[in-house]
């Protein structure tokens, strides 16, 4: 069994985790990350979230990844409080 450290450490090495299918792994615990592609209009939310990185970029100064990890988390932390 894998440790909190062992996981970490997966994370952090760019040559581990960029090779591991995260969404296979995800959608055995939520099959709706499997199920989804056939269902959802996937470009019409892409076109809105990239839209989002693009204004958090600019008003920011943030990198396409950090503008990206801000919108996962807002959205996280609304998702967290609906839950409540």
């Amino acid at each position: 069994m894998l440790n909190q450290n062992d996981v970490e450490n997966i994370i952090n090495d760019d040559n581990i985790s960029s090779n591991i299918d995260w969404n296979k792994i995800w959608s055995k615990k939520y099959p709706v990350l499997k199920e989804y592609k056939n269902k959802v209009d996937i470009n019409k939310y892409a076109t809105i979230l990239n839209s989002l990185s693009k204004e958090l970029q600019e008003n920011y100064n943030l990198t396409n990844q950090d503008a990206m990890l801000v919108l996962k988390d807002i959205l996280y932390t609304e998702w967290k409080k609906s839950r409540n």
